[in-house]
């Protein structure tokens, strides 16, 4: 399985979308520091994920979440 998630910086309340096969593992390294992107305002927590049977499937999702990243549809996701 895939998947694609949505972070939440519990530092500064920014977002990162991304997708993975281990959500346990990719949160891990997202929170050690491991991820240029997001090592500076970590920590962070899961707070959506949805599941895919390919890795295209989940990446295509993560860059339609990311088309509309901040706009109302995005927010209503997020503030499930």
């Amino acid at each position: 399985m895939y998947y694609t998630y949505i972070l939440e910086s519990l530092k500064n309340g920014g977002h990162y979308i991304g997708h993975t096969e281990n959500l346990k593992i990719r949160i891990e390294r997202h929170n050690k520091g491991y991820v240029r992107s997001t090592k500076n305002t970590r920590p962070w927590k899961i707070i959506h994920n949805e599941e895919f049977e390919t890795k295209q499937e989940a990446y295509g999702r993560e860059l339609h979440l990311k088309s509309y990243k901040g706009g109302n549809e995005f927010r209503k996701l997020i503030n499930k």
